[in-house]
Parts: C-alpha cells; sequence; structure tokens
C-alpha cells in the first residue's frame, strides 16, 4: 500500500477504528518507509498492541505475534523439529523395509517436518506484521538474539540452510517498561512513547470504537478515567480498560455513568482491590 505521508496514515487508521495522533502516525509513517522497526513504549493499555493488529489489517497482511516472558529462548521463538512425526516416518520406513541411513537422515530433516516459530513465520510471509509484544519481559540474552534477527532478517537452520527474508516484515515491538530495554535494541529502531490519550480523544475512541455509546456517557466515562489517572493508583486504567467499562456499562443499558452502576462495573476498568477501594472511598467516579 503506498502511503504518502503521516497524515494518509491517520485517514487510514480511522477506517479501521484506531485513532492515531500525529506523533505516533509520523513514527509509523517513518518505520513503513524505512523498513525500521517501530518501537512503542508506555503504559499497558495506551494502544501499541492495536496498532500492530491495525496496521496488519490495512496492510492486508497477516499478524504474526511473538509474545515475551521470562524464560523465552531463541528455539522457542524461531523453529522447531516435530519430533513425533518424524518417529513415525521413521517407523513407516522401516515398515516398509527401508534401510539407508543416509537417506532416512535426509528425510526426517525435511523442511515438512519443521514447525515454524513466529520469527521464522514472520520471514518465511509476504507480506507480514511482525508484533514482538511486552520485550520487557524477555531476558536480557533473548533481546540480543532478537537484535542479530533484526539486523538481517536472516535465520540460519543448520540441517536446511539459510533462511532469508525477500521482503522484511513490518516489526513493531512494543514494551510496558516493566524493566529498562537495552540501548542496543532501541537504536535499532524508530522509537515513539505512547502516552494515555487526551480527554478529547479519548471520548473521540469511546464513540469511534462504540457505536451504541452516547455522548454522554463517552465524556462522563473519559473524565473518570482522567480522574483515575491523576490518582496515586497501583495500576491506572488504559484506553483498553476505558473501552471495556464502557462496555460492561452498555451492556447494563447505560446511558450515563451512574454512581452505582459505575461502581458496580469497576472491575471492568481497574483490576487490583486497592484501586477499587481508594475509587471508591475517594468519591473519584461522583464529580463532575
Amino acid at each position: 500500500m503506498d502511503i504518502q505521508s503521516p497524515d494518509k496514515l491517520i485517514e487510514l487508521l480511522d477506517r479501521h477504528a484506531y485513532l492515531a495522533d500525529e506523533g505516533l502516525a509520523t513514527a509509523a509513517f517513518l518505520a513503513l518507509r524505512m523498513g525500521r522497526p517501530l518501537f512503542l513504549e508506555g503504559e499497558a493499555g495506551v494502544g501499541k498492541t492495536e496498532l500492530a493488529k491495525t496496521l496488519a489489517a490495512l496492510l492486508k497482511a497477516p499478524l504474526i505475534r511473538l509474545q515475551c516472558y521470562e524464560g523465552l529462548d531463541a528455539a522457542q521463538a524461531l523453529y522447531d523439529w516435530d519430533f513425533a512425526r518424524q518417529l513415525l516416518h521413521l517407523k513407516a520406513a522401516e515398515a516398509a523395509g527401508i534401510t539407508d541411513v543416509g537417506r532416512l537422515e535426509g528425510e526426517i530433516y525435511d523442511r515438512r517436518f519443521l514447525i515454524a516459530r513466529p520469527l521464522l513465520k514472520a520471514i518465511e510471509t509476504q507480506p507480514s506484521v511482525l508484533l514482538v509484544d511486552e520485550i520487557d519481559r524477555a531476558d536480557d540474552e533473548f533481546e540480543a538474539f532478537l537484535l542479530e534477527v533484526l539486523s538481517d532478517f536472516t535465520i540460519s537452520i543448520p540441517e536446511l540452510g539459510t533462511v532469508k527474508a525477500r521482503t522484511p516484515p513490518v516489526v513493531v515491538v512494543t514494551s510496558n517498561r516493566t524493566r529498562e530495554v537495552h540501548d542496543a535494541l532501541k537504536r535499532r529502531c524508530l522509537y515513539h512513547w505512547l502516552e494515555h490519550p487526551s480527554f478529547d480523544r479519548e471520548v473521540a475512541i469511546l464513540l469511534r470504537r462504540l457505536p451504541g455509546c452516547t455522548e454522554t456517557l463517552a465524556v462522563q466515562v473519559a473524565r473518570a478515567a482522567e480522574r483515575l489517572r491523576q490518582a496515586d493508583l497501583v495500576k491506572p486504567p488504559g484506553v483498553a480498560e476505558t473501552l471495556d467499562w464502557t462496555e460492561a456499562l452498555l451492556t447494563l443499558g447505560a446511558k450515563e455513568l451512574d454512581p452505582g452502576l459505575a461502581a458496580a462495573t469497576l472491575g471492568a476498568a481497574l483490576k487490583y482491590r486497592e484501586d477499587v477501594a481508594a475509587a471508591l472511598g475517594n468519591g473519584l467516579l461522583t464529580h463532575g
């Protein structure tokens, strides 16, 4: 897709119900044009993962997601051999009377027995969008390995040879900043910090994503979310939680933010008992 400017990208994202501000759209546009990974950092729920999903939708490319976690290693991200199928093949060959060891070894390390994990799948799929989600949860060793892969999009498989992407995937790397990601990886990427949306943009997001939402309810929920983010909470709500909260209210037939319904549905927005108690005890749901 020929995207001529950040403004055009804003328009295209909007068609897929993602309302990006100028800063985010510019960073994403440059990442697409320059062929560089886009590193998105910010609080959970501000729309980092959703941007990757929306880019995949507007580019009409599959989204390939690598969810990071502590202990993730290269094998789990790259490829694995399907040992069960290899064993079945050997048993079938034995039953057929095939005893040529060289032939059998060549056959069991055939591409059909290789299970492509997200990184290999993204390199082999053109076009594709690779989402490396929550890189801050992975270990330093995996971060260094990922940097190597993102440098040339080439993977060496000893039994088969080298696999190189004809067209590198669009790469979005996200971090909730639970720890600092090394500068080497950030330097490989274009960086953008996602803030919580402004009040007006959050109202627009609620109205755009939830067609049944009244303007009154959207304004009141966005105002309440703004107060919750200014309070000293363990985990303030992101826009994802604001959407969930509003959807819960709509499911109960709300047209405005009734204090009773707001309190009853607060678990859609806040995920810690202490935060719920603070919100109810400090009257954060009843002002304005």
